[in-house]
């Protein structure tokens, strides 16, 4: 990034070398190391977010794929407490 310069007016996907705008946010955690309150986000095209999704499901992260620009405070099976 150039400094002083402004980044994409839309999200891009945060899969490895896509650089297709976001339509979809992938919310996830690491429950080794956070509670249920702590999501981290990963845009995603629609051609990626299954990719994303199984990436982090495989490592045993809990995940929750919303609308791009939707929040969530909590993800995983204690957020329901």
């Amino acid at each position: 990034m150039i400094l002083g310069s402004e980044g994409p007016s839309t999200p891009q996907c945060s899969r490895a070398g896509c650089r297709l705008d976001a339509t979809r946010a992938v919310h996830w955690r690491n429950p080794r190391i956070h509670g249920p309150e702590r999501v981290k986000t990963w845009a995603a095209c629609e051609s990626h977010v299954e990719y994303l999704e199984g990436f982090l499901r495989s490592r045993d992260f809990p995940v929750v794929v919303t609308a791009l620009g939707e929040t969530v405070e909590r993800v995983g099976a204690e957020a329901s407490s």
